[in-house]
């Protein structure tokens, strides 16, 4: 089972994905994940991801789409993988079609959770994370005991640059400019399955479930 992960931030793909790796014993394969592995390991192409990176620059697409070739090949992707985060945009995906057909690989499916803007906005500039021990909270859902102090170790108790609203609004428009046009590419060629992302999280996940085993 070969699947892609589509949605904004906020849509609860991590979540999801989770749920999936663990049902069907796949690996999660997020490109942050691997590029800081890749990084840390010194590979070559994990040498020149750090140089744009250091620099404040994209890295460019032959990099990652290199990256994740890389792990592709390895052994625990046998069976099929899940792609979080990769593709972003729609020569990406097209880069990533290429490298299948040269290793006999289709996707299976391409999974879209689409949640409404203004709840994405609420769910990510909601969420406070320990200073400490990285624990994560969230004003409306899960709110920390005693104001500020976290819950397991007594850390402090803050929020992020990324969840401040005008960084959020900007990562939610880079998505939109960026990765939707995906939706449609993926619809084209029929792999696509979107689901309502506002939906509770075992309903959701038992609804991405049989869409999957049908494609099996």
């Amino acid at each position: 089972m070969n699947v892609i992960l589509l949605g904004p931030p906020g849509a609860g793909k991590g979540t999801q994905a989770e749920l999936l790796i663990g049902k069907f014993g796949i690996p999660h394969i997020s490109t942050g994940d691997i590029f800081r592995a890749a990084v840390k390991e010194g590979t070559p192409l994990g040498v020149k991801s750090k140089e744009y990176l250091e620099n404040g620059q994209l890295v460019p697409d032959e990099i990652v789409v290199g990256i994740v070739a890389e792990r592709l090949r390895q052994a625990d992707c046998g069976n099929g993988f899940l792609l979080d985060g990769f593709p972003r945009t729609v020569p990406q995906a097209d880069a990533l079609e290429e490298f299948l057909n040269v290793i006999n690989k289709k996707l299976t499916a391409v999974i879209n959770i689409e949640v409404d803007f203004p709840i994405l906005m609420a769910r990510l500039t909601g969420r406070r994370v320990c200073r400490n021990c990285g624990a994560i909270y969230h004003i409306q859902n899960k709110r920390e005991k005693s104001p500020g102090i976290c819950d397991q170790c007594d850390g402090e108790i803050y929020q992020r640059d990324d969840d401040l609203p005008e960084t959020v609004h900007k990562r939610l428009q880079v998505y939109q400019r960026q990765t939707e046009p995906l939706i449609s590419y993926y619809r084209d060629k029929g792999l696509l399955a979107s689901f309502d992302g506002q939906e509770p999280v075992e309903v959701l996940f038992e609804k991405i479930c049989n869409v999957l085993e049908v494609r099996l």
